[in-house]
């Protein structure tokens, strides 16, 4: 579970193995995780987290997209 980013209280992340998905970014926060698809962003779950938070982590996840594409493909992801 490689964390690329640590932002706020937030820890972006990815599992290993995750078969086929799609590029993807997981953002925990306390006892709550977004994912996120990525290119284009747009969340596909939410568990514990706030609206508010959620939007401000999609803020974040946009600004970040390339980074966390380039870390999806270094890690063997797609």
């Amino acid at each position: 579970m490689p964390t690329v980013l640590r932002l706020l209280n937030w820890r972006f992340h990815f599992y290993s193995n995750e078969g086929h998905e799609p590029p993807h970014i997981h953002v925990r926060a306390g006892d709550g995780e977004c994912k996120f698809w990525l290119s284009p962003v747009r969340l596909a779950r939410v568990d514990g987290v706030r609206a508010v938070e959620v939007r401000r982590m999609e803020v974040a996840v946009i600004e970040h997209e390339a980074f966390f594409l380039e870390k999806w493909h270094e890690h063997g992801n797609g």
